[in-house]
């Protein structure tokens, strides 16, 4: 069989665009920065996949080993970390255990079955394998966009590639089974083959393009979350805290109410004074970690300033966000800060205000007043206690 010039063609500059994709995810791995583990992987597998087709296309020229097993082996890796990387350009999270759970087992398959006759059950293993890993990929992208992008649509768009790519490899995988006759060389000259490397090609180009558009959004999403939180505490800072504000108070009018909840740390000039700024530092990092138990999904801890906090509590009333203070209070006074061979008893001063759809507040602002105020009265009366 004489290979196809326009299949090869198209192989060959399937190579040039992973070689095109290595080159890129280097820089920004190891220049940019922009996460360079996830980026790292992605330019491995461009080499890898790159190494699998440009062996493909010696079949017949060199050792078939190599060529026919080796190309399979490498083809397998590359999508192995194409499973690992997806997900880990939006999130800090390499999930190599499901990514090898698949690849380990199927390269033992592929080691072990014989490469005789028209290569169907290395096809069906590798196609199948790959399919999953490409499958894995796009669900675990797609969790990871749903609860890092705030446009509904983007997650599917952006894990398309990945969707398209499963169903690639898995119809390549089924083929052998519906089309017994058909070879599994793409230099094979057939209008299949040509079609299949057609949309590899654009797969190609696409799944690199979309990939490396995480990267840069991961990027975008860091700065954007540097600039709404606290650096010590790592909770909402005052500016983000008056959005989600604005947003609770806009919804008084369609009968949502909301209630504030006021936190002053005790005494925490003295703590300062007698232990340090670093301590200082520890215990305020300590209230967050002791107040974030008390929070559902949907409340907002801020820190206003100093040691100073507020925390917005959606659709709750003032009974109910006396309920949340006192169990803020209450664990607050239980968990003394220890520093080096001191203990260092913390408490707090809360105050609880309410914005209810009846009532008769124009604007965040007076609740927040209002909040403040009840603060203040905590104060006045011995500190560790609430008032509203």
């Amino acid at each position: 069989m004489n290979p196809s010039a326009p299949n090869i063609t198209l192989l060959m500059a399937i190579v040039l665009f992973n070689g095109f994709g290595l080159v890129v995810w280097v820089g920004m791995g190891l220049v940019a920065r922009i996460a360079p583990r996830a980026s790292l992987a992605m330019a491995v597998g461009n080499a890898f996949a790159g190494l699998a087709l440009g062996l493909h296309a010696l079949r017949g020229l060199g050792p078939d080993l190599l060529c026919i097993r080796g190309s399979d082996l490498f083809a397998l890796a590359s999508f192995t970390l194409l499973r690992i990387a997806a997900p880990a350009l939006v999130s800090r999270t390499l999930p190599w255990r499901s990514a090898l759970a698949v690849a380990v087992p199927a390269a033992a398959l592929l080691v072990l079955c014989p490469y005789d006759g028209n290569l169907h059950v290395p096809t069906q293993i590798l196609g199948g394998s790959m399919a999953l890993l490409a499958l894995l990929g796009c669900i675990d992208t797609w969790r990871a966009l749903r609860h890092a992008a705030r446009a509904r649509r983007t997650p599917a768009v952006l894990a398309l590639p990945l969707l398209l790519i499963t169903v690639l490899m898995a119809w390549r995988a089924l083929e052998t089974v519906f089309y017994p006759g058909r070879t599994t060389n793409l230099l094979e000259p057939s209008d299949y083959n040509r079609l299949f490397l057609w949309v590899a090609l654009l797969l190609t180009i696409g799944q690199n393009a979309t990939l490396a558009f995480l990267a840069l959004m991961r990027l975008i999403l860091r700065i954007e979350r540097l600039t709404e939180h606290d650096a010590l505490t790592d909770v909402l800072n005052r500016r983000a805290f008056t959005k989600a504000l604005e947003t609770a108070h806009a919804g008084l009018r369609r009968g949502r109410g909301y209630a504030l909840v006021m936190i002053d740390m005790d005494r925490f000039k003295q703590l300062n004074d007698h232990l340090g700024h670093a301590a200082g530092d520890a215990a305020l990092r300590q209230l967050v970690q002791v107040l974030r138990p008390c929070l559902r999904e949907v409340d907002q801890l801020a820190r206003m300033g100093g040691e100073e906090f507020c925390v917005l509590l959606p659709d709750t009333d003032l009974a109910g966000a006396a309920l949340v203070a006192e169990r803020m209070r209450t664990l607050v006074d239980e968990a003394p800060l220890h520093w080096q061979d001191v203990s260092w008893p913390l408490s707090a001063s809360l105050g609880i205000a309410e914005a209810s759809p009846d009532g008769d507040d124009t604007s965040p602002e007076q609740v927040l007043i209002r909040a403040d105020a009840a603060l203040y009265r905590a104060k006045s009366q011995g500190r560790n206690v609430v008032q509203a």
